[in-house]
């Protein structure tokens, strides 16, 4: 931990300066912020862009997914708690997968954490942003990762159609003109592309459902989170695509996975 900076002179000033900001786990926070603060001057920059509105995860440069140090950067979709039951949907249905797909990847981090549970994989990472792809290459290398920047399948290599057992997509699925109601830390720190998933929200989903069962294995299945709200008609996409479609709701995450497979 650095020394303190003038501005903060306790710890305590820290939780202070973050509670009055409206951060509901201020001491939670704030030992995070000092164990990643190197100097005072950047222990008071990080305070200060917390406070400013910034996501923690950013700030501290890294978010925990299912167990491990996903690193974040800025312009980065920062990945959520609830995705952690897509990866355990994708565990649970194609245990023995040897290739693993990302689309959509962001940091990486499904990508990561199915690599992590399944052992030896041949996994590849792919997003149309460049920052998402520099930070998935960091977050998937340890596993082998490949990562690709693209629009959807056009970023894979082409060998991989048909070979595919697992195809993770955490595509964007908030309607465009809801966009403006999400929370300050998502609306103003994460990347458009990133959450606009058009005038339904299913844009993307749609495009993805429709090209999966050319990349799929026999037996491969294709993974994507949707909203309650939404979880119908994207049960109804995968179907038109000839996937045999099931929806998984984890009621303790608020999370919904439409579970699309080749047969």
């Amino acid at each position: 931990m650095p020394s303190l900076s003038p501005r903060f002179t306790s710890a305590d000033s820290v939780v202070a300066a973050l509670r009055t900001a409206g951060c509901v786990f201020a001491e939670d926070e704030a030992r995070l912020i000092l164990a990643a603060a190197r100097t005072p001057d950047e222990l008071a920059g990080m305070v200060d862009r917390r406070v400013t509105g910034h996501p923690l995860e950013l700030v501290v440069g890294w978010a925990e997914f299912r167990g491990l140090r996903i690193t974040v950067g800025p312009g980065v979709f920062v990945p959520r708690r609830r995705t952690e039951f897509l990866v355990e949907r994708a565990l649970a249905q194609v245990p023995g997968a040897s290739v693993v797909v990302d689309l959509c990847c962001g940091s990486g981090a499904v990508g990561a954490a199915l690599a992590a549970a399944l052992g030896p994989v041949e996994l590849h990472a792919a997003d149309i942003d460049p920052a998402a792809v520099d930070c998935a290459r960091r977050n998937t290398a340890d596993a082998g990762g490949r990562a690709h920047t693209g629009d959807l399948f056009d970023a894979l290599p082409a060998d991989l159609r048909g070979r595919v057992d697992i195809l993770a997509a955490n595509v964007p699925y908030v309607p465009t003109d809801e966009v403006e109601l999400l929370p300050t830390e998502a609306r103003d720190h994460e990347p458009l592309v990133a959450l606009d998933g058009g005038a339904d929200g299913l844009d993307i989903l749609r495009r993805v459902a429709t090209e999966a069962p050319h990349w799929l294995a026999p037996g491969g299945c294709l993974l994507v989170e949707t909203s309650e709200r939404q979880a119908s008609a994207a049960v109804d996409a995968f179907t038109r695509s000839g996937l045999t479609p099931r929806l998984a709701v984890s009621e303790e995450l608020y999370a919904h996975v439409v579970i699309g497979t080749r047969a």
